[in-house]
């Protein structure tokens, strides 16, 4: 499944009355119901679903649905590359 469906996925896991194209734009400041307890959520869903453990000190910059994506995208492709290092 592709980083976009799943990070949509696990959005709406934590923030149910939200579009998809409202998703695509959420962050901390647009989504009212996005307080500390749902970022945690959030993460912890995140991990889950891809397999990461996301390092606290990156917790402050992942605030919206794009750097989140955008976060993912390092991490993966960065795992992608220790797979095929041997």
């Amino acid at each position: 499944m592709e980083l976009d469906s799943r990070l949509v996925r696990c959005f709406a896991s934590v923030f149910p009355d939200l579009t998809t194209e409202q998703i695509k734009q959420a962050s901390g400041k647009t989504v009212p119901t996005w307080d500390s307890l749902a970022a945690v959520t959030l993460i912890a869903v995140v991990e889950q679903e891809f397999g990461i453990d996301v390092n606290p000190l990156d917790l402050g910059d992942l605030n919206s649905y794009s750097a989140m994506k955008d976060y993912l995208r390092h991490r993966l492709n960065g795992r992608m590359s220790e797979r095929s290092n041997p």
